[in-house]
């Protein structure tokens, strides 16, 4: 995947915890789970919608539920899973279950053979969870040179999978989807990399990284481009 996802996570407690009393859990939105077995478990829909992503700072994205993050899905390990998903935009989609074992047909990536979800369409995936964890989902679409499509959108949403063996000790569950927005492309180094800099620097890469560079600028080619964020 491109570096679209900043990060994601679960923190589990015991005791206070004030980092939860200030995140809060209600930007999640999770999705009712229905009880009936002729409907799904979620539904979700990808859509345009505005995202406040910083106070009254506004982008326009693709999203779950018309929300971001997208809304979190909570399974039960090996309990078998019905997922709607309604593409509500003219372009086809992929949803992809990030770090879950899953058959080929359900996975969500188009290399591995899953099949679209059409353009104003919808599909409905049936599966498996496993295994048990934090995990996540977002669209397998490539976005290439456009920095609107793809991951650089705002399509990617919490999973969690409960153990059937193991459920924890704790007393409050928060968790947190980062990610980066408002992309823009910077050719030939211009992009600022101090965030990128290990502590501990290997020489050995660093040497094999310039001498790649030096033989592609040898044969002509232009400096490639990067993608950096405000």
């Amino acid at each position: 995947m491109t570096g679209m996802i900043a990060g994601s996570g679960m923190l589990r407690s015991r005791g206070p915890l004030g980092l939860g009393a200030t995140l809060g859990l209600g930007s999640f939105g999770a999705v009712s789970s229905q009880s009936d077995s002729n409907r799904p478990d979620y539904v979700l829909r990808i859509s345009a919608s505005p995202v406040e992503i910083a106070p009254k700072h506004i982008v326009s994205t693709i999203t779950y539920n018309r929300q971001f993050p997208g809304p979190l899905l909570r399974f039960k390990e090996g309990q078998p899973a019905t997922v709607e998903v309604h593409n509500e935009t003219d372009t086809p989609e992929q949803l992809h279950w990030h770090g879950q074992m899953v058959s080929t047909d359900v996975d969500g990536a188009a290399e591995e053979g899953t099949r679209f979800i059409p353009a104003r369409g919808m599909r409905r995936i049936v599966f498996t969870p496993r295994p048990s964890g934090f995990r996540f989902y977002h669209t397998h679409n490539r976005a290439g040179a456009d920095l609107h499509a793809g991951q650089y959108s705002g399509q990617v949403g919490p999973v969690y999978i409960e153990s059937k063996r193991e459920a924890g000790s704790y007393d409050r569950e928060v968790f947190l989807v980062l990610k980066e927005f408002e992309p823009s492309f910077s050719q030939g180094g211009d992009m600022a990399q101090d965030l990128l800099t290990p502590s501990t620097r290997v020489k050995e890469l660093e040497s094999s990284g310039e001498s790649a560079m030096k033989a592609s600028l040898a044969k002509g080619m232009p400096h490639g481009y990067e993608v950096g964020y405000p």
